[in-house]
């Protein structure tokens, strides 16, 4: 969420987390936040490169040796197999500066178009259907502070309450209501909870709309004047009434209207879709769905209303902007539009044809590891694919397979510790840089600490990696400052536009929301998106046909429940940090997996006991806690644990088509019980 915080000390335990009086937090954290500094000190923090030896064991190097192992194997993979041979997986973690530089060192030192990152697990979905729609792509197109004037917030697959606390206390005043499987902390506070199988929320928005049209409650004024293609999807909607949807969603056709109305009732409302909607093979068409719904009652682009995503990393948004995406080159600019290649390929001073096109998308990079015409070779920053890639024992085996598989890190994560090389870097506290919130806000980070001696940024491994493969030293910066510069020149003109952002400014205090031109005066970006039209050349949004197919996998005799993947309160992504911190780990020490009571004793689970959760994929160990809000046909397990506890072996990795997003949120599974 980016919480502002404030760090104080010199190190080791005297640091201390205290809540800043931001606007997105005002003056509040969670316990991930007010237990960050513990991560500072972990006890295994990596502070020497590691180089795996003949025998397999991973042994202390040099920097210049680490650095010349890495080199060397990258130049052997690419003499032999070619460019794309070598690839690059980054992270939504990673500050803008360092991923507008592993996009440009993956393009210009490699040559390769194999480069993506996690963030393609994440809001890749509501990305593509935000483009569509809107014709820009922004999280929220609004303050967060905007939320507290709100009547009613619709949160669709989202679970506020554990994954951004701070957030609720913008929504206090509004009714809330909640789409989610789960009977959520979220949905606890809500004033009404729709609960659909899992795998039908597209279904469920159908039926909204659909009432929206038969119930008169669309904004006929609104569709008319500020949008396109509404006709088609109020013909799509049309097969979806009440009772059609309630059979299909499992949620009452008054809940339906009850929560169409609430919506209608007042300009003020809102709807924010998360992970629950976008983690589908149908990802994209379902925020789109979510989306038609707002444009039908008016809400994107005026004030006191709107649509919006939540962000699910530290630096979702400018994480996804500045080219570390395999389709994107920096200010949110398309790989494959000539104009685009030539503005950033000027600023890097190459050719544009020197510029590969797209490559292989996130799961799709990770699943061609090794393979005749895959990637040989993989540098990972910011990521923890082990863990948070879905179908986790395939994707551990392609990672075996590689040449060579560096890892840059400051903890030992399981995919560091399956790596050739390791390379430590500088954390949160030890580093300046910016980065960019739910909202489109630039924000600085400031280092208050120095790293450990042996420890070095990921922009000067970036810099000692292409200089050894022969690229100009000055071509690679390693100052955050310099390469924010070159940043704002290479985003001018493009959708994200940070060419008006500079150090200075964000020093000063002043809130900068992109676009934010360079202009002779001073621009002061754009807080507010849409209120004047929408980022397609006529100003006006568009409606998305889209239609309702399904789980890519149905239960049956020999796996009948369906599982679906989240996040918890204290833990936080893979929980490589969040493992490490005491606090966090007392609350949550192992997997587990919820389960309905009488879904348990089907199985002959018993509360507390170990269960076996497994699907056609493969199986993790995971502790019964019994839930009787659950839906009986389904199961919930966190995906923050490592080893046989990792819900990401039986995860499925059908593939959205548009947005290359896994269907994280529904498996058919089994359960089995274990003996302790």
């Amino acid at each position: 969420m980016q919480c502002g915080t404030r760090i104080t000390g010199r190190g080791g335990a005297a640091v201390t987390v205290e809540p800043a009086d931001f606007p997105v937090n005002r003056g509040r954290l969670c316990q991930k936040g007010w237990t960050a500094h513990e991560v500072l000190t972990a006890p295994d923090r990596l502070t020497t490169p590691l180089v795996r030896s003949r025998d397999g064991r991973l042994l202390t190097s040099s920097w210049d040796s680490a650095l010349d192992t890495v080199a060397d194997g990258l130049d052997r993979v690419r003499a032999r197999y070619g460019p794309d041979a070598s690839a690059v997986f980054g992270g939504g973690g990673l500050t803008n500066e360092k991923a507008y530089m592993l996009g440009k060192f993956a393009r210009l030192a490699l040559g390769t178009s194999n480069i993506d990152y996690n963030g393609r697990f994440c809001m890749s979905s509501a990305a593509a259907a935000g483009n569509d729609a809107f014709g820009v792509d922004r999280g929220l197109p609004f303050p967060v502070t905007d939320l507290a004037r709100a009547r009613t917030v619709l949160l669709a697959g989202a679970n506020v309450a554990e994954t951004m606390p701070p957030l609720m206390q913008h929504l206090d005043r509004a009714r809330l209501i909640v789409v989610d499987p789960r009977h959520s902390a979220t949905a606890r506070r809500a004033a009404l909870h729709l609960q659909p199988a899992p795998g039908t929320d597209l279904a469920l928005a159908l039926g909204l709309l659909h009432l929206a049209i038969t119930d008169g409650l669309v904004d006929k004024t609104y569709v008319d004047q500020r949008t396109r293609g509404f006709e088609t999807i109020a013909t799509r909607a049309a097969a979806w009434w009440p009772e059609r949807t309630e059979e299909v969603t499992g949620v009452s056709a008054h809940a339906q209207r009850t929560a169409v109305r609430l919506l209608a009732e007042s300009r003020d409302s809102y709807i924010l879709t998360g992970r629950g909607v976008e983690q589908h093979r149908q990802g994209t068409a379902t925020a789109a769905a979510f989306i038609n719904l707002a444009l039908a009652l008016g809400l994107p682009g005026t004030p006191g209303g709107g649509y919006g995503c939540l962000t699910g990393q530290g630096n979702g948004q400018g994480g996804r902007e500045h080219g570390q995406k395999t389709d994107q080159l920096p200010g949110y600019r398309s790989l494959t539009d000539p104009a685009d290649r030539a503005h950033v390929a000027g600023v890097w001073g190459v050719p544009p044809d020197r510029l590969p096109g797209p490559g292989l998308r996130a799961y799709e990079l990770l699943d061609a590891l090794g393979e005749e015409h895959g990637p040989h070779a993989l540098l990972v920053l910011g990521s923890n694919p082990m863990v948070s890639a879905p179908h986790a024992a395939r994707i551990a085996a392609r990672l075996a397979s590689l040449d060579l598989l560096v890892v840059a890190d400051f903890v030992p994560s399981e995919t560091a510790q399956a790596a050739d090389v390791v390379l430590p870097v500088t954390q949160w506290a030890e580093e300046e840089g910016t980065l960019t919130n739910l909202e489109g806000r630039v924000l600085r980070r400031r280092a208050l600490l120095s790293p450990p001696r042996s420890a070095r940024s990921d922009l000067e491994i970036l810099h000692g990696i292409a200089v050894r493969l022969g690229e100009p030293a000055e071509r690679y910066p390693t100052e955050p400052r310099e390469v924010f510069e070159e940043l704002r020149a290479a985003s001018r003109g493009g959708r994200a536009d940070y060419s008006g952002i500079t150090y200075d400014r964000l020093d000063a205090g002043e809130a900068l929301y992109w676009p934010c031109p360079d202009t002779d005066t001073p621009h002061p970006g754009t807080p507010r998106l849409f209120l004047d039209g929408f980022a397609h050349p006529d100003g006006r949004a568009r409606f998305a046909d889209v239609e309702h197919d399904g789980p890519a996998e149905a239960t049956d005799a020999e796996y009948p429940v369906h599982a679906t993947t989240g996040r918890i309160l204290s833990h936080y992504q893979s929980g490589a940090q969040t493992r490490r911190v005491t606090e966090l780990a007392a609350v949550a020490s192992e997997a587990f997996v919820e389960v309905h009571p009488d879904t348990a004793a089907r199985h002959g689970l018993a509360e507390g006991a170990l269960a076996r959760v497994t699907s056609a994929r493969g199986g993790m160990t995971a502790r019964v806690r019994l839930d009787p809000t659950l839906r009986p046909d389904t199961v919930f397990v966190p995906f923050h644990f490592g080893g046989d506890g990792r819900a990401n072996l039986f995860t499925n990795p059908a593939l959205d088509p548009r947005s290359g997003m896994p269907e994280f949120k529904v498996s058919a599974v089994r359960l089995d019980p274990l003996l302790e």
